[in-house]
């Protein structure tokens, strides 16, 4: 018997975890099973919680939304980077077929109105007007399908994913419900510590840094200026300000390359003469997709 639990114990040690913001269904959870099939996922309520597990160690990684091709930038989650420790180890793109879900029986024209996330919204705007429906924002893509299959209104839809159709006992009354095909959105994956800081070769890397500047003039263009000129690729570069202040901007920048290379390292320094307060918290292979992106 204790040999059975010492060995219970052991398997319950191995077991790993990823946290992500969302309920089960959600998108964040489709890529979570995308890139660790075998891992626990632990939902959570807000991208925040979702990084503290990980800081606390309750969970190995972090999977975070970044971007998406059609809406934009996820503005709260850039607003949070610069306050964790934690360091971006991986991306990947998570094509999004956006569902529109229904109570089963339900057919399209019997819609008036479509509950989601702002973002999925967003994305599916010129479908919603086409068809006449009144938009109303919720927190969260599957949750709004957890509260669709639990109540009785057959006159509302909810926009999630098939994975939220099959674990609420919803219909796909449409799917594909995106205004723009191609649809995807950029994950980061967040660990406590680096992973790859030292170079692979036959490797293509990003680097991930944060860094402010003077509100003066053409102080961006200078601190840019080495990337430029030692031939380096700006893929991203987002701006903000810093903290209740309006004297300097915070800005995200995605850097093809990796901080050993002695092109990145010539950038860096002049960065480094021009701007302040320079953090590198992602240094990670390029995912695959990118290749599609820069394909001739």
């Amino acid at each position: 018997m204790i040999n059975d639990k010492n060995q219970n114990n052991q398997e319950s040690l191995m077991v790993r975890r990823v946290a992500y913001q969302g309920t089960a269904g959600a998108y964040s959870h489709l890529a979570c099973s995308r890139v660790f099939p075998d891992w626990e996922v632990l939902p959570c309520e807000d991208f925040q919680s979702a990084l503290e597990l990980v800081t606390s160690g309750q969970a190995e990684r972090a999977m975070i939304p970044l971007e998406n091709s059609t809406a934009g930038r996820v503005e709260e989650i850039y607003r949070i980077i610069p306050r964790t420790h934690l360091f971006a180890i991986a991306e990947h793109f998570e094509p999004v077929n956006h569902c529109l879900l229904a109570l089963p029986g339900v057919a399209l024209m019997d819609i008036e109105e479509v509950a989601s996330h702002p973002q999925a919204l967003a994305q599916c705007h010129q479908r919603i007007v086409n068809l006449g429906m009144k938009a109303i924002p919720s927190m969260d893509t599957a949750q709004e399908a957890q509260n669709l299959a639990a109540g009785n209104n057959r006159k509302r839809a909810a926009i999630a994913s098939s994975l939220a159709a099959e674990l609420y006992g919803l219909e796909v009354i449409h799917e594909n419900f995106q205004d723009v095909m191609g649809n995807t959105t950029r994950f980061l994956v967040f660990a406590r510590e680096h992973q790859h800081e030292e170079r692979q070769p036959d490797t293509v890397y990003i680097t991930s840094l944060l860094f402010s500047v003077r509100n003066i003039p053409a102080a961006l263009y200078k601190a840019l200026g080495g990337f430029a000129t030692n031939g380096l690729n700006l893929l991203r570069l987002e701006s903000y300000m810093d903290g209740n202040s309006m004297e300097a901007s915070l800005f995200h920048a995605d850097i093809q390359g990796h901080p050993q290379d002695a092109q990145m390292q010539l950038a860096l320094n002049e960065l480094a003469y021009f701007a302040r307060d320079i953090r590198i918290f992602g240094i990670y292979p390029s995912h695959s997709y990118r290749d599609q992106l820069f394909a001739p």
